[in-house]
């Protein structure tokens, strides 16, 4: 049975009063039946991740399916050992107190002296030696019949050979055979105990030593610590009066161990030292698409965001997008332009869609009257029937009539098909490249400023040394104040006559470094194009300078700091630029993912199964719920580091967003109180900003190709 946290996890009962025609929820690999859909949903997420232990082979990592079969393949490898070596390497496991690694080692050891039937040794013939099986056992430990095997294994001939012409030169077994066999004949370890029923089969003994007699015994058949024992004992001598409990006993009188945070969430309980937690904010819900749609509109809104300018379809908002997938308007600009933009990255790749384009002789651009035939191309090619329903209402021109659902079915389908491009690949591929030059870049700046840090230390240590006369606490105040004694021009000690000539030397090279000083940390600030070996250069120039060249004191201290911070949030920038995929925050304890994303100020929660979706939209409610995370569970712990992590810039998104939304109603409130002398500009609607979208970054070839109405790709 695989382990949890190295413990034994014991299967959950099956529901009492089973009715035979009951529906049930099953686990495959365990055979548990549970009656409620959550129960069974958390048994199965916990069952997925890889937080278990393999009883037989000690692997760790592996899912509970994993280490399953994990331990059947360890159990089928132990039936295969030897019933001749059995009892010997059982004598060595009883009672020993050696670790795991230490006590397969000796049994190897001892082993590889025993010679039993059926033995593969080395053994010696015409002045060499040659691989040979024992067949029978003449003499113990003098002379043996072997067969003499060639390179295939095959027998050649038999003989009879003496225990001194044999040779062993590779144990039988590994030693992850002999953890596994160690792991499955004992019951506990430190000491190592035997099972009874094996021990007696063999005929090993399983009375206690004498060196453990004092430090262990025997309860209800089990091996029993002394600590324990103390415990009982204790317990005893309460008799019928009022037992106090003992620090870290339970209810039953059992000891427990202090548990090591984190845990599981779902093992989490409340204790007495837990902060006190605030409640959990029920999220929003009031999308506009259907609940399960929710998923598809974010993916899809967020694949159009990220490849804009490979699609050449520029940004639009999420709550536009939202708008427009519901609006019934047959021939809405953002939808028509993502539509064009998605087909046109298709017809573009030379694939599958792009015959089928050639096939019915249409152009190879895509305009605001053609669009939907070249959509209608696109749900023939991919032939599902949900989504094909919906092509005769397309052809009719009643595109607005086709629902929220179906319209995202369509964009998935391309998306799909679209990162299956070559196009895609070599934009992810040109992206990971870049990610891994920046992380390089990174890293070297990290070393060059590491070494920058040792020269320095050393310079001022060698400085003060020949300055002559400095004891070691003078060194040490030397060292930590090395910005106040550059400012002074000397070095403050005792009297000394060197002093004048370091002082002299100290303001002549200053006085040089004043005229030709040119700091470097200006030159990145302004940078707009990305070059990977920008920041790099940068470095290096800075560090060809001694610090005291650029700035004096608290001043130098304050500017490095501030120049860190500004190549931290650079790289960080650059980074997300070459976004590869987006993931969630995290997991709270009921398996709920958390998402955020850059382009907009909410936090999302998805539940375990996707059908249901909410999402977070003030600074007050991120506060709580990060407030209601516990540290001691594992899940809960990672998403509250993630959302400490995007902290500000979430805050920073979410008051962006509050503040057009109260600068928006001030203006609607400033054209109501104008006076009624004054004629005022009629008032747009902020709700149907999605119907005034533009595609700011269509490419030339579409704009020339049909001067104005041009939605796709192609030549004239």
């Amino acid at each position: 049975m695989p382990l949890l946290k190295r413990k034994p996890f014991s299967l959950s009962e099956p529901p009492k009063d089973l009715e035979p025609c009951e529906l049930v929820y099953q686990v495959r690999f365990t055979k548990e039946v549970f009656r409620d859909y959550h129960a069974y949903l958390n048994h199965i997420n916990l069952y997925r991740q890889r937080i278990w232990t393999c009883k037989v082979t000690g692997k760790t990592g592996l899912t509970y399916e994993e280490a399953l079969v994990s331990e059947k393949r360890g159990t089928e490898k132990i039936q295969q050992f030897p019933k001749e070596l059995m009892a010997p390497a059982l004598r060595i496991i009883q009672y020993s107190m050696l670790p795991l690694r230490d006590l397969a080692d000796a049994i190897a050891e001892k082993l590889q002296e025993c010679v039993f039937v059926g033995a593969e040794l080395y053994g010696k013939k015409d002045n060499g030696e040659y691989l040979c099986k024992i067949l029978k056992i003449l003499e113990e430990g003098v002379k043996y019949e072997v067969a003499w095997l060639d390179k295939n294994k095959k027998t050649i001939e038999k003989e009879e050979v003496n225990q001194e012409d044999l040779e062993q030169k590779k144990p039988p077994f590994s030693r992850e055979v002999l953890k596994s066999f160690i792991r499955e004949s004992t019951y506990r370890n430190a000491p190592w105990v035997l099972h009874d029923e094996l021990a007696r089969y063999h005929g090993i003994s399983t009375d206690i030593p004498g060196e453990l007699k004092d430090r262990a015994f025997f309860k209800n058949g089990l091996l029993i610590c002394n600590r324990k024992r103390k415990i009982e004992e204790l317990k005893g001598e309460a008799g019928n009066c009022k037992s106090k409990k003992l620090e870290g006993q339970n209810e039953n009188g059992h000891l427990e161990e202090p548990k090591k945070y984190p845990i599981d969430d779902l093992l989490v309980k409340p204790g007495p030292d837990d902060p006190v937690f605030t409640d959990r904010p029920s999220p929003s819900r009031d999308f506009n698409v259907p609940m399960d749609c929710v998923g598809d509109l974010l993916m899809v809104w967020d694949f159009c965001l990220s490849f804009g300018r490979l699609l050449h379809l520029s940004p639009f908002s999420l709550e536009d997008f939202e708008n427009a997938i519901c609006h019934k308007d047959s021939n809405l600009v953002l939808l028509v332009e993502s539509h064009a933009a998605l087909l046109g990255l298709l017809i573009r790749d030379n694939g599958d869609y792009f015959v089928a384009v050639q096939k019915r002789k249409r152009k190879m651009k895509i305009t605001m009257i053609t669009w939907t035939d070249y959509l209608c191309d696109f749900l023939e090619m991919i032939n599902i029937p949900e989504l094909c329903h919906y092509e005769s209402t397309i052809k009719r021109g009643h595109y607005g009539l086709v629902d929220a659902q179906a319209k995202l079915g369509f964009f998935r389908e391309m998306i799909n098909q679209a990162l299956e491009t070559a196009i895609i690949r070599e934009k992810l591929d040109e992206f990971i490249e870049q990610r891994q030059e920046l992380g390089s870049t990174r890293r070297g700046q990290a070393l060059e400023e590491a070494k920058k840090r040792r020269e320095e230390k050393e310079r001022l240590k060698d400085e003060s040394m020949v300055n002559g006369g400095l004891n070691k606490h003078d060194v040490v105040n030397v060292l930590g104040n090395n910005s106040h004694s550059r400012q002074n021009g000397n070095i403050a000690k005792k009297g000394n006559g060197k002093a004048e000539s370091s002082r002299q030397g100290d303001a002549s090279e200053k006085s040089s470094a004043s005229k030709h000083s040119n700091p470097a940390t200006k030159k990145t600030s302004k940078r707009s194009s990305f070059n990977v070996k920008e920041p790099a250069e940068d470095v290096k120039e800075s560090s060809r300078t001694e610090p005291h060249e650029q700035l004096n004191g608290d001043n130098k201290e304050t500017s490095e700091r501030i120049s860190k911070e500004q190549r931290r949030e650079y790289f960080e920038r650059e980074m997300e630029k070459r976004l590869i995929r987006t993931n969630p925050l995290g997991k709270d304890r009921d398996y709920k993912r958390y998402w955020w994303f850059r382009r907009d100020g909410r936090v999302f929660v998805e539940s375990p199964d996707s059908k249901e979706w909410g999402y977070y939209s003030t600074k007050e409610e991120l506060d709580a719920l990060m407030g209601s995370l516990n540290c001691k569970g594992e899940r809960e712990r990672a998403l509250r580091k993630q959302l400490e992590k995007y902290y500000n810039r979430i805050c920073l998104e979410l008051q962006k967003k509050s503040k057009e939304l109260a600068h928006k109603i001030a203006e609607d409130e400033a054209i109501v109180r104008r006076s009624t002398r004054v004629r005022a500009p009629p008032r747009e609607n902020p709700a149907n900003a999605f119907l005034r979208y533009v595609n700011k970054w269509k490419e030339c070839g579409r704009k020339c190709g049909e001067r104005g109405n041009g939605l796709g790709p192609g030549k004239e």
